[in-house]
């Protein structure tokens, strides 16, 4: 795992930001209304004013990982305990539309979940963090929270985009006869969902990490022949 990290981080720059030349990703349907009740200006100045002192942490565990669009000056693998990835967010702009939505990761409470911890660093951390709130909480669809973080080096306070079984943007539960209907049909104007959730597991590998879950879908796509040519 520490060779695959090292990989990983030599090719993240200090101060580089990949945004360059790459779509604009984020697990979120922008173009659609904001959720009543729920204002992201406000979401924002609430986070930033509980905001740990010193450098900012963003934890990674989805499109984050492999299109995180922040400068950041290091990554570190990270695992927090009381939530998990799951395949069980809608999406209706950028992987599927109104009439056929596809899926995206969400951070949802019960169990782990193994991913990266981004550092930005404490000179740029608010213009960093409403950068990101621009790709993440257009629709203030997440509870953005700060969670500790376990990382090699010790525990992180790092902010996380949470979503809550009530969101109207959670699926509920899905039998894999529906995830694969969506895995071979969903398309958004970033492309199917199933290259979504095939470049997470890549990305999630890269640095030694395999999803339990994740590898599950993947080759439950592979007994069924779904590939990006096909999906």
């Amino acid at each position: 795992m520490l060779i695959c990290l090292l990989i990983y981080i030599g090719s993240v720059q200090p101060g580089f930001s990949d945004n360059a030349g790459m779509m604009r990703e984020a697990d979120d349907d922008h173009g659609l209304p904001q959720f009543p009740g729920r204002d992201p200006q406000d979401m924002l100045e609430a986070t930033l004013a509980s905001r740990p002192d010193g450098d900012l942490w963003v934890f990674g565990y989805g499109s984050l990982i492999w299109n995180p669009e922040v400068v950041h000056d290091e990554v570190r693998p990270a695992r927090v305990w009381g939530w998990r990835r799951t395949l069980r967010m809608w999406s209706r702009i950028n992987r599927g539309t109104e009439e056929a939505p596809g899926l995206v990761f969400a951070l949802m409470s019960g169990g782990s979940c193994s991913g990266i911890a981004l550092r930005v660093p404490q000179s740029r951390a608010e213009r960093e963090l409403r950068q990101l709130w621009k790709r993440e909480m257009p629709r203030a669809v997440y509870d953005p929270r700060w969670i500790a973080c376990r990382t090699p080096q010790g525990v992180v306070q790092a902010l996380a985009f949470t979503l809550r079984p009530s969101s109207p943007s959670y699926t509920g539960e899905l039998d894999d006869a529906q995830l694969l209907d969506i895995l071979r049909t969903c398309r958004g104007r970033y492309g199917t969902t199933f290259d979504y959730v095939a470049r997470t597991a890549q990305a999630l590998r890269d640095i030694g990490i395999r999803d339990v879950e994740l590898e599950r879908i993947m080759e439950l796509a592979a007994q069924h022949r779904l590939d990006a040519k096909n999906a």
